[in-house]
């Protein structure tokens, strides 16, 4: 398997300003896999309970997202319970770790050949374990949170030593590097492990940074949002199915995925959990992308030539 993803699949019951929804598909790995599949084939690495609904199982297999890594334990499912009062911030009101607790992921045989790996939000111990599972991975990106930050900060940074890409948002990226500036809080991350690092903003777009290179993108500017759970899973599923899809992991092909990313998190805040995500067509999403372009073309100016035309700028 060329990609796998190592990360939760879960229960989420939720409430925001549009609504309530009990046990609904969610974790960060489901999300990931489905983003992550209208561009390439991959392997899911997770664990589930006996109380897991079939029809969540054959969602993921429509998807044709190999599901050898998937293991089934006693016991239920996690399951995480939060609201939305601002959109922009969930609230968590109670986490019932259940089988996730006690999870090691043990990669499948064929899935130690990854070429690309992404290592979703969990605990950083063991996404170093899962490093060391993969024979010879081209490219290893991860994704994590302020719980980590503040319970395994040293476990963490040993972690990024070993990854080429960081998904991070704004206040995780100051929280790690007690650093303000998001600019200079990227520089200290590059510092600190991995070669290239994503600082997510919200509705603020996104950046990356690597090395001294920096490119900065918009939001897809939407009127409505239904439930932001998962956008930030869905973003990386985006920029990395795509990345791995083109085998070309420049900087320069990378601004192309920070797109991607952001077309496949602006289908996902559409609806609760997969919803959107589970109607969407191809045609959808080109369609999104080239009006993201057309939302951000630009053209180069020669401002020389602009003031010996006009005499003064």
């Amino acid at each position: 398997m060329d990609l796998v993803v190592v990360g939760s699949v879960a229960y989420d019951s939720l409430e925001t300003p549009s609504g309530k929804r009990d046990r609904i598909l969610g974790g960060s790995a489901s999300y990931f896999s489905i983003a992550s599949s209208f561009f390439t084939r991959l392997g899911l690495v997770a664990v589930i309970g006996e109380d897991f609904d079939e029809q969540y199982i054959r969602l993921l297999e429509k998807f044709s997202i190999d599901l050898g890594g998937l293991e089934k334990k006693p016991g239920k499912t996690f399951h995480w319970k939060g609201k939305y009062e601002d959109l922009n911030q969930a609230i968590t009101l109670q986490t019932d770790l259940n089988v996730f607790e006690s999870f090691k992921p043990n990669l499948p045989e064929k899935y130690r050949k990854a070429k690309t790996l992404f290592l979703a939000n969990i605990d950083p111990e063991l996404q170093m374990d899962v490093v060391k599972q993969v024979e010879n991975p081209r490219f290893v990106a991860c994704d994590t949170m302020n719980f980590w930050i503040n319970v395994k900060r040293d476990e963490l940074i040993r972690t990024l030593k070993n990854v080429d890409l960081l998904f991070i948002n704004d206040a995780e990226a100051s929280q790690l590097s007690n650093i303000q500036n998001i600019f200079t809080a990227g520089k200290w991350i590059l510092e600190n492990g991995p070669k290239a690092v994503v600082i997510k903003r919200g509705e603020y777009g996104s950046l990356i940074m690597q090395g001294k290179k920096i490119f900065i993108f918009p939001a897809f500017p939407l009127e409505e949002v239904v439930d932001p759970t998962g956008a930030g899973d869905s973003f990386a599923g985006g920029f990395i199915g795509y990345l791995h899809a083109t085998e070309d992991y420049s900087f320069e092909n990378m601004k192309t995925a920070l797109a991607m990313g952001t077309v496949m998190a602006s289908f996902t805040v559409q609806d609760f959990s997969v919803g959107r995500l589970a109607a969407l067509s191809y045609a959808e999403v080109e369609n999104q992308y080239n009006k993201l372009m057309d939302y951000t073309e630009l053209k180069r100016i020669d401002l020389g030539a602009l003031k010996s035309r006009n005499g003064k700028l």
